[in-house]
């Protein structure tokens, strides 16, 4: 992400009265998000070897997933969006106290969640709910005070907080399907992706292949293609939240994933291979179609395991997409050059290699629970360098900068 007007006068703005790591949300929500999907895969792990229980009112599954959605997404989602509005708007980052609080509300709804069996579900879902909410809160106040045309981003958001809101109620046993909260967030992300992704992939693929003197057939930029795509996707997404397995969703999904793939190879992906921070764009974008097409099929025929179909969009698209964005952002709000240097490679490799073991596991040979093992420690490896890296830069001015 390039650094906007807001960005660039983010620590001018600040002055030195504020900590740097309270200039910008971004800074501890990206970190933060990183480390909860570090320790939520590790606890998942551990209970499907049996070495704990957790101390959650929630079912240990519909927890991984709920904090995978609504906690780590949650927090990227925040963190981009603290990036993203003043550039979008022109106006001034958030600074100082309220991202101190808003940041610690977050982690305090993580810890209520994992501790609900004690503390309260109903505290926990309040907590988590009313971030969620403060979020809506403060992207609709900047966006309408500017007059800036992101507003059906709003409505995603606000449905995001009404889906988490949802997983809470099924965790309590009232509603009747308990996975229509966790559908309903998955799609409402998967959605995000689409819009934002048909953004800025094209927009950053074309910017670096001008710079580079390769101006012939550039990337397509959003037309009518792509709004008709929108649609279906939406269409196909609300299906399979409200009727999950009926097969008119699933020839939906499938023609999705297939519009999908067109899309991407409209975007000159191939000719990006130089600039890992460009080129992983178009590898993270290539899940969606992938775990549309799976979906959908695993639907019609039940050979193709549902859960493969969940972890290319979850553990590849969504986690993929943000650990791209999250690099990027960084870079670009904290005066580092958007260049990719070798653990930045690594992180990318790693999240992608850990994501199409985790869908493979099925369906391969050998043991399966080594399968995960093994895609989990290279997912969450790819968390963990990130923090070690990308903490610095978040947290530590680059050499030569003036406070």
């Amino acid at each position: 992400m390039a650094k906007g007007r807001a960005g660039m006068t983010e620590a001018s703005s600040a002055g030195t009265r504020t900590p740097l790591w309270l200039q910008g949300g971004f800074r501890l929500l990206f970190l933060g998000g990183a480390a909860w999907a570090l320790i939520v895969v590790t606890l998942w792990v551990g209970v499907l070897d049996g070495f704990w229980t957790l101390p959650t009112a929630m079912a240990p599954l519909a927890w991984h997933q709920h904090e995978m959605l609504f906690g780590y997404l949650g927090a990227v989602i925040a963190g981009f969006l603290s990036a993203a509005i003043p550039n979008w708007t022109g106006r001034p980052i958030a600074t100082g106290w309220p991202v101190a609080a808003f940041v610690g509300l977050w982690a305090m709804a993580r810890i209520a969640v994992l501790f609900s069996a004690s503390i309260s579900p109903v505290l926990a879902a309040v907590l988590d709910v009313g971030f969620l909410l403060m979020l809506f809160g403060y992207a609709a106040r900047q966006i309408f005070a500017a007059g800036n045309r992101n507003k059906p981003i709003l409505i995603v958001l606000l449905l995001f907080a009404v889906a988490c809101g949802l997983d809470h109620a099924a965790a309590m046993g009232l509603t009747g399907d308990p996975a229509i909260g966790m559908r309903a967030g998955f799609a409402l992300v998967l959605f995000l992706i689409a819009i934002i992704g048909g953004r800025i992939i094209p927009a950053f693929t074309r910017n670096w292949l001008v710079k580079k003197g390769d101006a012939q057939a550039l990337p397509i930029l959003a037309n009518r293609f792509d709004h008709a795509l929108l649609a279906i996707t939406a269409m196909a997404l609300a299906g399979w939240v409200f009727a999950s397995t009926a097969h008119p969703v699933a020839s939906l999904l499938l023609v999705a994933g297939l519009l999908h793939a067109v899309r991407l190879t409209r975007w000159a992906g191939l000719r990006t291979t130089a600039d890992p921070l460009v080129f992983v764009l178009h590898v993270s974008y290539a899940w969606l179609p992938a775990g549309l097409l799976l979906l959908g099929a695993a639907i019609l025929w039940p050979i193709v395991p549902a859960s493969s179909a969940m972890h290319a969009l979850g553990a590849g698209a969504m986690a993929s997409m943000t650990l791209a964005v999250m690099t990027r952002a960084t870079r670009g709000h904290t005066g580092h050059p958007l260049e990719a240097d070798g653990a930045t490679v690594a992180i990318y490799a790693l999240v992608n290699l850990g994501a199409l073991l985790r869908v493979a596991a099925p369906l391969l040979s050998f043991d399966y629970m080594l399968s995960i093992h093994l895609a989990g420690g290279l997912w969450a490896s790819a968390f963990l360098l990130f923090i070690l890296v990308y903490g610095r830069m978040a947290l530590r001015r680059p050499a030569g900068a003036h406070a």
